[in-house]
């Protein structure tokens, strides 16, 4: 196995690629696949994938694991955990800047390329794959966030692209809706009505995606303090006003599994959903007419 011998623990992508590619090699070395990888380490295939594509950082009992099942050697496991120790403590405390918004999200439209199905949802805000481009950018010209021009122009583009997702590739979508989200004004009436309009769109013309709108009459039962997405069942990416963190522990998935599975029954979906987003849309062509 070729490991990261006498080097010590490494910080950003590099070190997050070194700890990829250490893995990646140990698995080979001893020639199973990514399918034999997981069922012993407890993992799903697609989660073994994303690590050695460094599309997500492993825990660093997900490191011991894989060590355990690659038969890696005690010092270069060693210097594994390390460095996947010192990656997540750089994680847990790295604020996303602002010129860094772009990168983040061009990582986001890989991420989503590797996960079969990917379950979405914001209290506030209209999820980012359902954004139109004039209300991604309210969003990013956001005065607090500092963000230069480039990197708005770069991060909408990033965006829209991932987007796309919606009417053509492998990656199915479900997204749940909450009425207040729809009712949190971004920019102006017209730009609201437009993003809800194309959202009915989505609901009736994407093949990858089912959307639920969650009507402000309906009691709920549970209550998501922030948004969140789910890759699959091998990871959470949440989010707050300043970092994003991605959970990748088993219990960690199953609550937001089951959080999502309980939003669910309070949406409707379909035709119902459609019926909710054109009265919420003529209401903001209303308040456009003054």
């Amino acid at each position: 196995m070729t490991g990261p011998k006498n080097t010590p623990a490494g910080r950003g992508p590099e070190g997050r690629d070194r700890l990829a590619r250490a893995l990646r090699e140990a698995r080979r070395h001893i020639g199973i696949s990514g399918v034999r990888a997981g069922a012993q380490a407890g993992m799903s295939q697609s989660k073994i994938s994303k690590i050695e594509r460094s599309l997500l950082l492993p825990s660093v009992d997900d490191v011991a694991a894989l060590c355990r099942v690659y038969e890696v050697p005690e010092n270069e496991r060693a210097e594994l955990l390390t460095l996947a120790e010192s990656l997540r403590e750089e994680a847990s405390a790295r604020v996303i800047m602002a010129r860094g918004v772009s990168r983040f999200h061009q990582k986001m439209t890989r991420l989503t390329a590797a996960t079969s199905v990917i379950r979405t949802f914001h209290p506030v805000m209209i999820s980012g794959v359902l954004q139109t481009r004039a209300y991604t950018r309210c969003i990013f010209e956001d005065p607090r966030d500092k963000v230069s021009e480039e990197e708005t122009e770069a991060s909408i583009e990033a965006r829209q692209e991932r987007r796309q997702g919606l009417f053509q590739g492998a990656t199915q979508h479900r997204l749940i809706v909450p009425e207040g989200a729809l009712r949190w004004q971004a920019g102006s009436p017209d730009v609201m009505v437009e993003q809800i309009e194309d959202i009915a769109r989505v609901v009736t013309q994407a093949p990858n995606a089912v959307v639920g709108v969650i009507p402000w009459t309906r009691p709920a039962h549970v209550f998501p303090g922030h948004g969140f997405n789910i890759y699959d069942e091998d990871a959470v990416m949440v989010g707050t006003e300043t970092a994003t963190a991605t959970l990748t522990g088993t219990a960690d998935i199953s609550t937001y599994v089951e959080l999502f599975g309980e939003l669910e029954k309070l949406a409707d979906f379909g035709d119902e959903a459609v019926v909710h987003l054109e009265r919420i849309a003529a209401e903001y062509r209303q308040l456009a007419r003054g």
